[in-house]
């Protein structure tokens, strides 16, 4: 599916899944001259970690400077032994909040670093939702891989991918090393911004100054909508403003389309987005679950021309509490090729869902699943979730 798509002073390749996103992001790792900056939630010991583990550590020993900065939760299994043949190759890695405890309930614990970005040699990047793992699921009976979609970018925009990350890596570093102090802090890092371009624009999300960037990206689009809304997002359980935001579109005449998770991964997760089903078929949105694997994509194309590739569900924690990223582009051609994809898939791989009524269970556990939700963000101090 992987297509080129010239946007402003960038060139665009739009990547479905591992099998499109892996071999080439081992090739221009290969390729690679100077440096290579790496973040992404789940880091994985399997088939295709080892497979981008070796590519960066062949990198570390041509004297390339290489950086990978993991969460603490999401690649908490990597085993030490393995960490530690990366240092010895020469690849410099921090962790972002370290779960030193997988039993202890703390405040902070739910603010990950969910983004997924790399770039190399500051002129190439990637940004996606896709982590570096197998897209098999392991231990199922699936064989499909799970649904995702990631960007290969070169041209202006990655200067500033660059830069944001180097702003994290500077963060982590003076959090993980406080002897280097403020001065260390002040002279490696700017702090980020978005790029100023009405054709491509880096989103992020972060807990100081773009809190709600990406969510008031999606609500600006929407808001706008003439024609056509979908929406495809794994975790997907909005706040009321954008709820309302969607019905409010469908209203006008717009059609909504929510292209969701429909096999159980997460059972919280999955039970507290149904509760909402109701609520949204009720005003004419139409919702299907994908059925061929677990979906993990996080895009969205609004009326045939504005369209996102990120890592940010639109969910709680990905709204107001992870580090996410997001491109978001207003480009006819790109978002062409997103939506053709994203329809594709509907035609064939999914179950539309026209009614939740019939099954007595299934709403008593959704209102329980979203009620757990609920008192999750309200402990992280989001007490009006909106």
């Amino acid at each position: 599916m992987s297509s080129i798509h010239h946007v402003a002073e960038n060139q665009l390749t739009l990547m479905q899944n591992g099998a499109e996103f892996f071999p080439q992001l081992c090739k221009d790792i290969a390729a690679a001259q100077h440096s290579i900056y790496l973040e992404t939630y789940r880091f994985v010991d399997d088939v295709i970690g080892r497979l981008v583990a070796e590519a960066l550590q062949h990198a570390a020993t041509r004297g390339l400077v290489v950086r990978v900065l993991l969460d603490g939760f999401g690649s908490a299994e990597l085993s030490p032994d393995w960490l530690n043949e990366w240092r010895m190759a020469g690849i410099e890695m921090q962790w972002f909040r370290r779960e030193r405890s997988q039993f202890r309930i703390r405040r902070y614990r739910l603010r990950r670093l969910h983004r997924k970005l790399v770039v190399i040699d500051g002129g190439v990047a990637y940004i996606g939702g896709i982590n570096i793992m197998n897209d098999v699921p392991a231990h199922t009976e699936l064989t499909m891989p799970q649904l995702d979609y990631a960007v290969r970018v070169q041209g202006t925009v990655v200067g500033e991918i660059h830069q944001t990350m180097r702003h994290l890596w500077g963060v982590v570093s003076w959090a993980n090393f406080r002897r280097r102090g403020k001065q260390f802090f002040a002279s490696v890092v700017d702090r980020p911004h978005d790029v100023a371009s009405p054709s491509l624009t880096f989103v992020v999300r972060d807990n100081v100054r773009h809190r709600r960037d990406i969510e008031r990206a999606y609500l600006t689009a929407i808001a706008n909508a003439q024609s056509e809304v979908i929406i495809a997002n794994a975790y997907f359980l909005p706040g009321r403003i954008f709820r309302r935001a969607l019905k409010q579109a469908a209203h006008r005449g717009v059609r909504v389309v929510l292209l969701l998770q429909g096999r159980v991964e997460y059972v919280i997760q999955h039970y507290a987005t149904r509760s909402l089903y109701e609520e949204l078929l009720a005003v004419g949105v139409e919702i299907y679950e994908y059925q061929a694997s677990y979906l993990h994509a996080k895009v969205a194309v609004i009326d045939g021309k504005w369209s996102t590739v990120g890592s940010s569900n639109i969910d709680p924690f990905s709204l107001l509490l992870s580090r996410e990223a997001n491109l978001v582009v207003n480009d006819a051609s790109f978002a062409q090729a997103l939506c053709s994809s994203l329809l594709e898939i509907i035609a064939k791989d999914v179950k539309r869902i026209e009614s939740v009524k019939g099954d007595y269970f299934a709403p008593f556990l959704s209102r329980i699943s979203y009620a757990v939700i609920r008192f999750l963000v309200g402990i992280m101090g989001f007490s009006k979730w909106h």
